[in-house]
């Protein structure tokens, strides 16, 4: 069965690219959100087996929906997303509980070895 997959960012175009990388390599995406609020609403309908997670979007960070996610579910799989230049955050993602991050522009390889690191 394929593992399922959240996809989280506020640009459609970046969710279209991940989504495009995993499908082609047999992942099924369960859903999209556009920012931490909706990330949190589909992560409760879809009980994805790991939420790929950008850290800078309006209405709610993606740290923020980490921690609120992983309140709910301490099992969770995150992968967070960054633009170059946001270690700190990445930090910050890191000590909330997240297991690994990708950096944008995305690396397909790069995608998938953390995906597939991360699902163990």
């Amino acid at each position: 069965m394929a593992q399922k997959i959240l996809i989280v960012d506020d640009a459609a175009f970046m969710r279209m690219m991940i989504k495009d990388i995993l499908s082609k390599n047999g992942y099924e995406i369960v859903g999209e959100a556009a920012d931490g609020m909706q990330a949190i609403e589909k992560f409760k309908e879809t009980q994805p087996d790991l939420v790929t997670m950008d850290i800078t979007m309006p209405e709610m960070d993606g740290i923020t929906a980490l921690k609120e996610i992983k309140k709910m579910s301490p099992n969770a799989k995150v992968i967070m997303c960054s633009a170059m230049g946001q270690q700190a955050m990445v930090i910050d993602a890191i000590q909330a509980g997240a297991k690994d991050f990708i950096v944008k522009p995305f690396q397909a390889d790069r995608v998938l070895e953390a995906i597939s690191k991360t699902l163990g």
